[in-house]
């Protein structure tokens, strides 16, 4: 498009921005009015992407991190000829694919929900990593950013590690309109502080008026001749641009705009030019996914051996098996054992660093163009990623993630490295797996099967050797569990997962010798849960002690009850877990302080057992 139609395109998109507010009596259109011209150039001259092959793999892939402007995209697709004038009309609506916020389990078009702010440019850099190292093509990665989101510390984990990659098929637009929710930026319309901060990090930068839109097209053409370094747009802009009672006005924040059709006629009236976008280019080298046996580790039972160790050596074997599986590590690969498959694989092994929330960003990323990635760091660092977790459980993303050091277990290195909440963090995301291994062959086997699932899939994993009980060619089913003790005169049943099963075993013993028989089960399946094995437990044993190295909300103990929340009578429970703040001690001494090693097992079900009897 010349100067003349792509000023025309940004009044169009302005207008069906407004148009769509104003229909549904929300939403965000002052901040779409802002970046009109810089996606109307975009998209008419520089993006390359086929609207009917949304999975082709040449195409562009662009990403609105500012996820409220969502009217601005849908007004795109609408001059992309994708929907209708009608469905535009249907915006935040009951039943509506177009959503407040964009995802694209409503839409195909879109490579990952946006919302939270500071996420889109971390994903961008994980879909960029993925063109880069993995699918070796040229497709370029857009992003959407606005000013506001500059504040998340997540930009510039993902800023620095773009710099670092030499990422120069990423090009990030920042929408600079100055004003956030409540008021003015902390920059307002100081390109040059954001310019240099993105210098820092080794970004190739380019500032100009994001309304003049000759100078957008010049930059997109800058950015995509540049190499070598990533490229970030810093555009002028003026909020709610082209209407006068709303255009660069506090105030006006996430609201549509008073008296719309005067709005409209301001900008011109309705428009309904249609935008031919450029076809990709053809794949240059069509992945090729090598695929083969899977060999998983066999450990014999009687030795010991740590999960940890176990989850290695099944991942490295299992990215011997399949070509498609990623992993990913924050830089304590040593420890949570990823170096066995980075040493195995390193053209698909992506050091994080410890920058957590890019870690899983990188995963969710890879995970848009078709790859299975492993991302892994300790436990108690997980958390710190939790936001980026919940909106990859929005956008459907299928990502294994494994969570090391859990529990007072690790020992001397006390409560900052424990991981005490993760259970309950995982359980927690909409449609996700949780899954909890008590020795290595059950580990092997667990992480092969994670492959094959959907959503949010979570792996922990323990410090310290623990003996194999189970053989080599035992299965383990998703939502099952394994009844490691049982006879006809089970008094109560202890359940138990990952370390605490050994605990488990081990009071079981002291109280076979005390006349007391109970039933062990190993949950290792914590969500979904096997709710078949517990309620019959309860039935034939009338109490049930739940044991878990990790604190009493949400984990264990939260998804045995939750078996009996369908009406029927709820057994006697008793849930022993972490209910103090733990300190540096030995293994054996922490499992012990936390009342949930074999003595202090045993003893609970002494007291159950009695208080049942005098009942």
């Amino acid at each position: 498009m010349n100067t003349a139609e792509l000023t025309e395109l940004g009044q169009q998109l302005r207008v069906d921005s407004v148009r769509a507010a104003a229909a549904a009596e929300s939403g965000h259109p002052t901040s779409s009015m802002s970046a009109a011209d810089l996606l109307g150039v975009l998209l008419a001259n520089h993006l390359r992407y086929d609207f009917e092959r949304p999975d082709h793999p040449a195409n562009d892939r662009f990403v609105l991190s500012k996820g409220h402007a969502s009217p601005l995209l849908y007004a795109a697709y609408k001059a992309a000829g994708v929907i209708e004038d009608g469905e535009l009309l249907t915006f935040r609506k009951l039943g509506s694919r177009l959503e407040g916020h964009p995802t694209p389990r409503r839409l195909p078009w879109v490579e990952t929900a946006t919302g939270s702010l500071g996420q889109g440019l971390p994903v961008g850099v994980g879909i960029a990593l993925a063109g880069k190292r993995l699918d070796r093509d040229d497709y370029r990665v857009w992003v959407l950013c606005g000013d506001s989101e500059l504040a998340e510390g997540s930009v510039w984990e993902a800023a620095e590690h773009a710099g670092y990659e030499h990422l120069d098929n990423l090009v990030v637009i920042v929408d600079v309109n100055r004003l956030g929710q409540r008021g003015p930026t902390r920059h307002g319309h100081d390109l040059g502080a954001y310019a240099r901060r993105f210098q820092a990090f080794d970004w190739h930068t380019i500032e100009i008026d994001g309304h003049d839109v000759d100078a957008v097209d010049r930059a997109y053409g800058e950015a995509l001749s540049t190499t070598g370094q990533p490229t970030v747009i810093l555009a002028r802009t003026l909020k709610g641009k082209g209407v006068a009672a709303v255009e660069d006005r506090e105030g006006q924040h996430g609201k549509p705009l008073p008296a719309a059709e005067d709005a409209i006629a301001e900008l011109g009236g309705p428009r309904d030019l249609h935008v031919r976008v450029s076809e990709p280019l053809a794949a240059a080298t069509p992945r090729s996914i090598t695929t083969g046996s899977l060999e998983l580790p066999r450990f014999d039972q009687g030795d010991e051996a740590a999960t940890r160790d176990a989850f290695g050596k099944a991942l490295a074997a299992l990215g011997s098996a399949r070509g498609d599986v990623v992993a990913l590590d924050g830089e304590v690969g040593d420890s949570t054992r990823t170096e066995e498959f980075g040493k195995a694989h390193p053209d698909r092994f992506f050091e994080c660093y410890i920058a957590e929330q890019q870690l899983v960003a990188t995963a969710v990323g890879m995970a848009t163009r078709g790859w299975v990635p492993y991302a892994s760091t300790f436990a108690a660092f997980l958390t710190r990623a939790h936001d980026f977790v919940r909106m990859a459980s929005i956008s459907g993303s299928g990502i294994n993630l494994v969570g090391s050091h859990a529990g007072v277990a690790i020992g001397q290195d006390g409560p900052s490295q424990m991981g005490l909440e993760d259970l309950a963090m995982f359980r927690s995301v909409y449609g996700s797996t949780v899954l909890y291994p008590c020795d290595a062959n059950q580990t092997a086997r667990l992480v092969a099967a994670m492959a094959g699932l959907d959503g949010i899939r979570y792996l922990r994993t323990s410090r310290g050797k623990m003996p194999v009980v189970y053989g080599p060619d035992e299965e383990f089913p998703v939502g099952g569990s394994k009844v490691l003790r049982s006879s006809e005169e089970d008094r109560l049943t202890v359940v138990a997962a990952g370390v605490t099963v050994h605990e488990a075993l081990a009071a079981a013993d002291r109280l076979a010798q005390d006349g007391i028989r109970v039933r062990v089960v190993d949950l290792y399946s914590v969500k979904p849960v096997d709710v078949e094995t517990l309620r019959r437990a309860a039935e034939e044993t009338g109490c049930l002690i739940t044991v878990e190295d990790h604190h009493p909300e949400g984990g264990l103990g939260d998804a045995v009850l939750e078996a009996f929340t369908d009406g029927r009578p709820v057994p006697r429970l008793v849930r022993l877990a972490v209910r103090t703040m733990p300190g540096s001690a030995a293994p054996d001494e922490q499992l012990h302080a936390a009342g949930i090693d074999a003595v202090s097992i045993a003893a609970a079900a002494k007291l159950l057992v009695e208080e049942a009897v005098v009942r």
